[in-house]
């Protein structure tokens, strides 16, 4: 058994489907999302990347993806509708996302998550080396932490929420808030995406363990737990050089083109998912239209939203309205060859992205609840004419970055239409400088910005920073906010 002196444990693994005939694999790329954050870092030092292939049954060998190792940890059904449908998505998700829908219970999902989370930290342990970096991600491994620090404390173990942390009065529902919490708490640092969720979580760990603790350490057997905020990011300089490539740009200009020319053309790129807010955007679109404030002939929609979850009722309910709305608007406001809605639900490769992020004179991020949003920042770094606006919901993460995007509430009809109408008809002018704003900030605050500010809090030689992100881009400063390599925050945390 091959080990490596960098783990990274997430749900899936980062790789397609289906292998080549030769064997070959390949990262499995959708717009935002953890492997579009962490493909970047992975490259430039040997990694083994510890998740679920996909599929049920045992698990497959699969070859090294750019020098990264790939150790598979396998699902069956059970495991399937129980821990992934179930615990992790049907309770922990609408919890951890103001539960937009109904968190449901069952104490089967609770058996099931807790047998996942083990198998997944007895991989782990088998593929890391003494004294090795184990980064943890997301809200299906929230037991992994403590299971890998049962089995080897000589590892440096890391865990990362990429959703948003809830507050306490909302995770004091879960029946098992106290085993989470411990779970987490097997980690050396906790990381969250904003200040407030660091500041949620502290909370909780005082009141539900009564245990010493502020919004940056606490204390548990004998150790200290650190937490902070680290906002994920992007590959700026990647989107970037992808968006100015020539060819690139002539496709932005046939999508316009089959689009009809229409002076404005307004974008979403989103995931399936409840917490996007694509009925509320669909439903002020609409009124806009019977309003006259919008007009087919000058005004098009790109509603582009990826399944997911396909098998969980909610998301299949919620495709149906989805689809029966966008059915609705076209037959009452569109014509022949000009749908007032163009809907997709394929992926898009990368290059293509590109292409619709450039098309789009707005571009419509109005998440209800979201803990960063990576395409609102792919938007921006794509858009290397300074041109476009950025309609961002206040409850995505990216907003406490982005703050001179157009910022709407997405739960207030009326305020989201305005928000649209003031992005549609904002001065050339207004627009350029609030884009040069934001791209400013993502070029400085990058997805190697990240990396260095979590990696040297959790790692303090530093020698492991210095592999994954030595690419002769020079050193990023922190983010206020955020752990400096000697793990002191920079700046003062937000307070609630």
């Amino acid at each position: 058994m091959r080990q490596s002196s960098l783990v990274v444990v997430a749900n899936r693994l980062p790789i397609d489907d289906s292998v080549a005939p030769d064997g070959a694999c390949e990262w499995r790329r959708s717009p935002g999302g953890l492997v579009s954050a962490l493909h970047p870092l992975l490259r430039h030092a040997p990694a083994t990347w510890v998740g679920w292939a996909g599929g049920t049954g045992p698990a497959p060998n699969l070859p090294d993806v750019d020098g990264v190792r790939m150790r598979t940890v396998p699902l069956d059904q059970d495991d399937l509708r129980d821990h992934y449908e179930g615990f992790a998505n049907a309770t922990l998700w609408p919890l951890y996302h103001d539960s937009v829908e109904q968190p449901q219970h069952h104490r089967r999902w609770w058996e099931a998550y807790q047998r996942v989370n083990q198998r997944f930290a007895e991989a782990t342990a088998e593929v890391a080396e003494p004294g090795a970096v184990v980064w943890v991600q997301d809200y299906h491994l929230h037991l992994v932490p403590g299971m890998l620090r049962a089995i080897r404390p000589d590892l440096r173990i890391g865990f990362f929420l990429h959703v948003p942390f809830p507050p306490p009065e909302l995770f004091m529902q879960l029946p098992r808030r106290a085993e989470l919490l411990r779970g987490m708490l097997g980690a050396d640092l906790v990381g969250f995406q904003r200040a407030q969720a660091a500041h949620n979580f502290a909370q909780l760990v005082a009141k539900v363990l009564d245990l010493p603790a502020t919004d940056r350490r606490i204390g548990i057997d004998g150790r200290v737990v650190r937490i902070g905020a680290f906002p994920v990011s992007i590959d700026t300089a990647e989107m970037a050089a992808l968006a100015a490539r020539p060819d690139v740009a002539a496709r932005a200009r046939r999508l316009r083109q089959d689009l009809g020319s229409p002076e404005h053309v307004i974008l979403s790129v989103d995931r399936m998912d409840y917490t996007k807010g694509i009925e509320q955007r669909l439903k002020a679109y609409s009124e806009l239209l019977v309003s006259g404030h919008v007009k087919v002939r000058d005004t098009v929609l790109v509603q582009v939203a990826v399944p997911s979850r396909e098998r969980v009722g909610q998301y299949q309910i919620l495709r149906e309205r989805v689809e029966r709305e966008v059915g609705r608007i076209n037959g009452e406001f569109g014509r022949v060859g000009e749908p007032a809605i163009h809907y997709l639900t394929q992926p898009f490769d990368r290059a293509e992205l590109a292409a619709l992020y450039r098309v789009a004179d707005v571009m419509a991020v109005t998440p209800l609840r979201d803990g960063m949003n990576l395409v609102a920042k792919e938007y921006v770094a794509a858009r290397v004419d300074d041109a476009g606006a950025l309609l961002l919901s206040e409850f995505a993460g990216a907003a406490a970055e982005l703050p001179q995007a157009y910022l709407v509430n997405p739960h207030d009809l009326e305020g989201l239409k305005q928000g649209l109408l003031e992005s549609l008809h904002a001065a050339p002018a207004d627009v350029r400088a609030r884009m040069r704003a934001m791209r400013a900030h993502l070029h400085e605050h990058d997805i190697r910005a990240w990396a260095r500010s979590y990696l040297r809090a959790l790692d303090e030689t530093g020698a492991l920073v210095d592999r994954l992100t030595s690419t002769g881009d020079p050193a990023t400063p922190p983010v206020p906010g955020q752990p400096d390599r000697s793990g002191t925050p920079t700046g003062r945390p937000a307070q609630p």
